[in-house]
């Protein structure tokens, strides 16, 4: 780094410190050691979101006082270099200049990311699904694609994630595959992937391998925590029992473990029959429901129902977020933020940071 840029460095960390409300994160950590203490804490129904905000709000701190030893370092480094004249020992420092800067711009990006993902639900973790667009057993391909896509993302985050639910298309592919992801701060990353994702290549399933157009949807939820964020009265909510499909015979469900949750107000209707029990498919209905209602509640207050979530998108032509092409050439573009790269197959590796950062920057510089 030139001296300039080290001085713009130091800048940016002292500013966003001052700017930066410390004692708002440590009243959460003492609220919240406050309230365990209670002998009754963990049989209220709340202790749980409890411990993960105190979780949070002290790893925010850690972070913080992170940055704030590195500069202190860093401008301790500075201050040695400019006072020594030995040549041999500039050069040492010079390294460890280099080395404290870099660790400094790294922590910095990190924690003002988190920062400015200050939306009601971005701390949460996540929901995603995906669904097969336009396209047959092509788009069930495309998909399927996606799916491991996200799964590579998720491990290079080292983000805990556990598939939920996953079916089948007949020939190749996937109708629908869930995924819960239980990391801070695990939706607001995410959301901005909610939406149709386009890919052009050589088909593999046609026998005269022509270029095809595949579409997916993509849609991510919040996960909701604290069961105060969303409420439901029961009499709001419809409930329907069913048998859920066996494979015949001894493995045929003789029980009504499949369960249909409607919201009256919203209309919206929520089927699980993925857990063996109905009580668990009950509370995966309630999860599920409280997350697409927070969805609707944020991107109203965004102004942006319509374009993020209202009614049902189909995924196909026009509605694209991203375009991956494979052939005749190899690019991958958002059509949001224009970021492309040519490195397409890094990208379906999980390679989607850039993708992912450079949305939310766009949306920190328009707040």
């Amino acid at each position: 780094m030139t001296e300039d840029n080290l001085n713009e460095l130091i800048s940016q960390a002292q500013e966003f410190l001052a700017n930066f409300n410390l004692q708002d994160q440590q009243d959460i950590v003492d609220q919240a050691q406050a309230a365990s203490a209670d002998p009754h804490f963990w049989q209220q129904e709340e202790a749980q979101s409890i411990i993960k905000k105190q979780k949070r709000a002290q790893n925010m701190i850690d972070e913080i006082t992170l940055i704030k030893v590195k500069l202190a370092d860093l401008q301790t480094l500075l201050d040695l270099k400019s006072e020594e004249n030995q040549q041999d020992l500039n050069q040492e420092l010079q390294i460890d200049i280099s080395k404290i800067s870099k660790e400094l711009k790294t922590s910095l990006k990190s924690l003002e990311l988190k920062h400015y993902l200050n939306q009601k639900f971005d701390h949460c973790g996540a929901i995603m699904s995906i669904h097969p667009g336009q396209g047959g057993t092509e788009a069930m391909d495309w998909a399927e694609m996606l799916e491991r896509m996200y799964q590579r993302y998720f491990e290079r985050k080292n983000w805990a994630y556990r598939l939920v639910s996953k079916t089948r298309g007949e020939d190749a592919g996937i109708k629908e595959v869930i995924f819960e992801i239980e990391a801070d701060f695990a939706y607001g990353y995410l959301k901005g992937e909610h939406g149709t994702h386009r890919l052009v290549r050589l088909s593999p399933f046609n026998a005269d391998n022509l270029r095809q157009t595949s579409f997916a949807l993509v849609e991510v939820l919040p996960m909701i925590e604290d069961s105060q964020e969303i409420e439901l009265k029961d009499s709001d909510l419809s409930w329907n029992f069913t048998r859920a499909g066996g494979a015949g015979g001894q493995s045929v469900n003789k029980l009504n473990t499949a369960v249909e949750l409607t919201h009256k107000p919203s209309g919206i209707t929520v089927k699980c029959r993925e857990e063996r029990s109905q009580i668990q498919n009950k509370e995966r209905a309630l999860k599920i429901l409280k997350a697409k209602l927070a969805k609707i509640q944020e991107t109203e207050l965004e102004n942006t129902l319509a374009q993020e979530k209202g009614d049902h998108h189909h995924a196909s032509w026009g509605t694209q977020i991203r375009n991956y092409v494979l052939h005749p050439y190899q690019l991958v573009k958002d059509t949001r933020t224009q970021v492309e790269t040519s490195q397409s197959s890094e990208v379906l590796d999980g390679d989607l940071d850039q993708f992912i950062l450079a949305l939310i920057r766009r949306k920190i510089v328009l707040q």
